[in-house]
C-alpha cells in the first residue's frame, strides 16, 4: 500500500493537487449521460423481447434471464473496476466503461435474435462499471461530512437520467412515430431498435466529453497497490467485514438493491397488463417517477439528513419505499397507482445516508474498493432479483392470476425493504451500545 503521511489538500479530501471545482459538475453531467442511455431503452426492451416470444408471459421469463445474465457479469467486473480505479486512477475507467457500452448498444440495436440480445447484455454487463467508479470519485473530492448530500445529488441526476432516457425512448421505440427535419427528405420511423441506437449514441458521447473535459480525482501518491485477492468479488467483500459498522449497512444497502430490481424488471409488463399502457404512458409515468426523484435526491437529501440525522433517515426512507411499493401492488387504477410515487420518492434519503456512513468508515485509497463491493452487493441482487421477480410476475400472471394479485412482485420488493429497515434498527441500537461502552471506559 502506497504510504501516505501527507494530508489531503482542503480542496481534494483524496490529497495530492487540488482539484477544481468544477469536477463534481463534469462527474454529475457523465453520470447524466450514462443513466440516460440506459434508461432510454427501458420502455422498450419489454417489447423487443415480446417480439421475439410471442407472450407477455414467456417476456417475463427472458426479462429475468437477461437481468440475471447483466447482473452477474457485473458481479464478476464491478469489483475489479473498482480495485483499477483504486491503481490507475477514476477516470480511465470510467472512460473505458462508457466507449465499451457505447459500442454494445449499437450491435444490440440490430440484433436477429433473442440469443443474440442475451449475449449483447452480458457484454453490457462488463462494460456498465462507471457508476460505481463514479460514486468514487465523489468521495475522493467531497469532505466526509457534505458525502451524503452529494451523494443525494448524484441520485438526483439518476433520476433526472430516468426521467429524460424513458421518455424518449417511449417516443422513439413507438413504431407510429415519424421524426421529419422540416426541408427535407429524411423521415425517421420510430422501432424498438431506434433506443438503442440512441443509447449508443449518447455512451459515446459520454466517453467523448469524460475525454475532453473529466479530470482525474486520485493522483498518483494516493493510489493502492492492485491484487487480484481484492480485485474479485469475494475478495472484494473482504473489506465489507474488515470494519465493525460496515457489514450491517452493507446488508442493508443488498436488501435495499433486491426491492429496487422489481420496478426495471416487471413494471413495464406490469403496466401494460393491468393498466392498458402503451409505450408513451410508460415513458410519462417514468417521468413522473424521475421528477420526486429528483426534487428528493437533489433538494431534500441534505435537509432531512441534518434534521434526522443519517442513521434515522435510513430508517424513514426504507419505510417510505415499503409503503410506496404496498400501493403499487394494490392500486387497481393508474390514478391510485400515481399516490404512491411521491410518498416512494422518499426511499431517496436511505441511499445516500447508507453510502455517506459507509465512506465514513474506510480510507481515502479504499474508497474505490468500497464502492467496487456496493456495486458488487448490487449485482448480487441483480443475480437474483430479476429471475425471482420475472418468476412471480409470470406465475401470478398466468397460473395464479384467479388470484387477483398481479401486483404480488412489488409486495416482495416492500418485505425486502422492511427487513433492511429492521436491520438498520438493530445496527442504530448496537452501534449505540458499542459507543457508550467506549465512553464508559476509563
Amino acid at each position: 500500500m502506497t504510504d501516505h503521511a501527507a494530508p489531503p489538500a482542503p480542496d481534494n479530501p483524496a490529497g495530492g493537487p487540488p482539484i477544481r471545482k468544477a469536477a463534481f459538475a463534469f462527474i454529475l453531467v457523465t453520470v447524466l449521460l450514462d443513466v440516460a442511455s440506459l434508461g432510454v431503452i427501458i420502455p422498450v426492451w419489454p417489447a423487443l423481447i415480446t417480439k421475439f416470444t410471442g407472450t407477455t408471459v414467456g417476456a417475463g421469463w427472458w426479462i429475468g434471464i437477461s437481468g440475471t445474465a447483466w447482473a452477474l457479469m457485473q458481479f464478476f467486473f464491478q469489483p475489479l473496476a473498482g480495485a483499477l480505479s483504486d491503481r490507475f486512477g477514476r477516470r480511465p475507467v470510467i472512460l473505458a466503461s462508457n466507449l465499451g457500452t457505447g459500442f454494445d448498444y449499437l450491435v444490440m440495436a440490430f440484433a436477429p435474435s433473442l440469443w443474440f440480445l442475451l449475449v449483447g447484455r452480458l457484454v453490457s454487463g462488463v462494460t456498465s462499471a462507471s457508476i460505481a467508479t463514479a460514486f468514487a470519485y465523489i468521495a475522493d473530492v467531497t469532505e466526509p461530512s457534505k458525502r451524503a448530500a452529494r451523494f443525494g445529488l448524484l441520485g438526483a441526476v439518476f433520476g433526472l437520467g430516468f426521467m429524460l432516457g424513458p421518455g424518449a425512448g417511449a417516443l422513439l421505440g413507438d413504431a407510429r412515430n415519424l421524426i421529419a427535419i422540416p426541408g427535407t427528405d429524411w423521415v425517421l420511423q420510430g422501432g424498438a431498435h431506434v433506443p438503442f441506437i440512441v443509447a449508443g449514441a449518447l455512451s459515446l458521447l459520454n466517453f467523448a466529453y469524460g475525454w475532453f473535459v473529466l479530470p482525474e480525482s486520485l493522483p498518483e501518491g494516493r493510489r493502492d497497490r492492485f491484487s487480484w485477492r481484492r480485485a474479485n468479488p469475494l475478495g472484494a467483500f473482504q473489506l465489507l467485514k474488515s470494519h465493525v459498522d460496515l457489514l450491517p449497512l452493507a446488508t442493508v444497502l443488498l436488501m435495499a438493491q433486491f426491492g429496487h430490481y422489481v420496478l426495471q424488471t416487471v413494471f413495464t409488463l406490469y403496466a401494460f397488463g393491468r393498466y392498458g399502457f402503451r409505450e408513451n404512458e410508460i415513458g410519462l409515468t417514468m417521468i413522473a417517477i424521475g421528477v420526486c426523484a429528483m426534487v428528493v435526491q437533489g433538494a431534500l437529501v441534505g435537509p432531512i439528513v441534518k434534521l434526522l440525522g443519517e442513521r434515522r433517515s435510513i430508517v424513514v426512507g426504507l419505510l417510505c419505499g415499503a409503503t410506496g411499493f404496498a400501493i403499487y401492488g394494490l392500486a387497481p387504477t393508474w390514478q391510485i397507482f400515481m399516490i404512491g410515487v411521491p410518498i416512494m420518492s422518499f426511499w431517496g434519503i436511505a441511499g445516500p445516508s447508507t453510502q455517506s456512513l459507509m465512506s465514513r468508515r474506510v480510507a481515502p485509497q479504499e474508497q474505490g474498493k468500497l464502492q467496487g463491493a456496493n456495486q458488487g452487493l448490487q449485482s448480487v441482487a441483480g443475480i437474483f432479483a430479476p429471475a425471482l421477480y420475472g418468476s412471480v410476475y409470470a406465475l401470478f400472471n398466468d397460473q395464479l392470476k384467479g388470484l387477483g394479485m398481479p401486483g404480488f412482485p412489488f409486495f416482495v420488493a416492500g418485505a425486502f425493504l422492511l427487513t433492511g429497515m429492521l436491520i438498520a434498527v438493530w445496527a442504530a441500537r448496537d452501534a449505540g451500545r458499542r459507543e457508550a461502552a467506549e465512553v464508559a471506559q476509563p
